[in-house]
């Protein structure tokens, strides 16, 4: 994080600025706005690092089909734009997961691990999730967790590869070294509320909301309000939300669905 605070400070153009300041983002668990952060960039001067931060944060927000054909054309893009040849060689590795090529991308992040580039474990634990081979992916995983520099993002990406027990001790932990992100708050809150703890589920959510005002917490908490019959409160969240982002479809359908309830 510090470096690419420093990298953020003396870039040399907005475009590069913009790039610095999405990976800012994306490492503290706001990749929806790391997304617009790229697309500022792009619009200003394509670049291949922009076409990369929006395909990676894209690929790392949605998992559906129609999204990972829409990553691999963000990767052609890059792969378009002038750039040395390590960074192509890097990405390249996530064109052969997107493509379901998966011993071609295993084989690009062993390359890269041989270089040292330890985010590559991240790479390679989800080429074994792909390959359904869930201890291999969960042991890659503890790999990065030793070597990651910004260790609260791995602990929640380890959290991803292993049962609820341990992606609770894994978010955590995440919890303890960065108690700003939010994926860890939405995922206890989400696992509460599937063992029918609705006011536990809504607690855990207003406790972060308390001191940091997120657009998917609140439409989380929406979500539940409504789920427990508290229109009311379903209304004020979602207002709350649409004052952060009004053009918010879920939120939007939402509101409107709770609306007519009322």
């Amino acid at each position: 994080m510090h470096s690419l605070r420093l990298a953020r400070n003396h870039s040399t153009s907005e475009h590069e600025r913009l790039v610095y300041e999405g990976w800012i983002l994306y490492d503290i668990g706001h990749h929806e706005e790391a997304l617009a952060k790229a697309e500022e960039s792009i619009a200003i001067q394509r670049s291949f690092e922009a076409f990369f931060l929006k395909a990676y944060a894209l690929a790392d927000s949605s998992l559906d089909e129609e999204s990972s054909l829409y990553v691999i054309q963000l990767l052609e893009e890059a792969l378009r734009c002038p750039s040395d040849g390590l960074q192509k060689g890097q990405l390249r590795k996530y064109v052969f997961v997107d493509c379901a090529k998966l011993d071609q991308a295993a084989t690009c992040y062993m390359n890269a691990l041989n270089i040292k580039h330890t985010q590559a474990h991240q790479g390679r634990a989800r080429v074994f999730h792909l390959k359904n081979q869930l201890k291999a992916a969960y042991d890659e995983m503890k790999k990065l967790i030793e070597k990651a520099w910004n260790n609260a993002s791995a602990y929640e990406k380890h959290s991803e590869y292993c049962d609820q027990n341990m992606a609770k001790s894994d978010l955590s932990m995440t919890t303890k070294l960065d108690p700003l992100r939010t994926y860890p708050c939405r995922y206890r809150a989400a696992v509460l509320m599937d063992d029918y703890n609705e006011d536990e589920a809504i607690a855990e959510l207003t406790k972060v909301i308390g001191f940091k005002l997120d657009l998917q917490l609140l439409h989380l908490r929406a979500a539940f309000h409504d789920s427990v019959g508290d229109h009311e409160s379903a209304i004020r969240d979602c207002e709350a939300a649409l004052c952060l982002d009004p053009g918010h479809s879920d939120t939007l359908e939402l509101y409107n669905k709770v609306c007519e309830q009322v």
